[in-house]
């Protein structure tokens, strides 16, 4: 199974079906192809460009590098981040969404907001990843490279906030900026979530 069927509800959702669902229209529950090639697509320029400019000073360079890339995205930002997200909660050896796709779940779900110290861990590790090349970029004095990888980096976080984070089901990550309406609906569908979140009473006037 490369994605959940989109014509059935996620496992935290207590609908029976997916028809005439208020929130699908402005929330992704659901993932396709589709998806994980456009993130994919605007991920991937400042992570070549990056590593092309380290590589030019040393491409020994690259190795730490690498190697906290993909601790972080396959194993840290699952912990702090994507263990709260309703998709974790899936029956799945490994997530199936567009941005961790194929990462491996061992941790448990975990429903409701971010503690500040996963928060830390967060932004942190952001630091280090987009933080990393610009170092050797300015000292080697890369400057079409530092440019054009700063582009990258800033039109990547800026799709992403506007056109994904702004659907994402997943509230506890900090560039989520679903509207708060939107998030009422999905509350009343996810009895769990809403809990978790706190949200219960509000549920029930729904």
């Amino acid at each position: 199974m490369m994605f959940l069927d989109s014509k059935k509800p996620i496992a935290t959702c207590g609908s029976d079906s997916c028809d005439d669902c208020s929130v699908s229209n402005d929330l992704h529950c659901h993932f396709s192809l589709k998806d994980w090639i456009h993130f994919l697509i605007i991920a991937f320029p400042p992570f070549l460009l990056g590593g092309a400019g380290i590589y030019h000073v040393n491409g020994w360079l690259l190795i730490p590098w690498i190697i906290f890339d993909i601790a972080f995205f396959g194993f840290i930002e699952i912990r702090v981040m994507c263990s709260h997200c309703p998709h974790y909660a899936e029956s799945l050896t490994s997530l199936k969404c567009w941005a961790n796709y194929g990462s491996p779940k061992l941790w448990k779900y975990r429903p409701g907001p971010m503690t500040i110290a996963e928060k830390i861990a967060f932004f942190g590790g952001f630091v280090i990843v987009w933080g990393y090349p610009p170092v050797f970029l300015i000292l080697s004095r890369q400057l079409f490279f530092l440019i054009v990888y700063s582009m990258t980096t800033i039109g990547f976080f800026m799709t992403l906030i506007n056109f994904m984070c702004s659907q994402c089901m997943n509230f506890a990550c900090p560039l989520n900026h679903v509207d708060e309406n939107v998030r009422d609906q999905f509350f009343t569908k996810n009895p769990i979530v809403a809990e978790a979140w706190g949200k219960s009473e509000k549920r029930t006037k729904h």
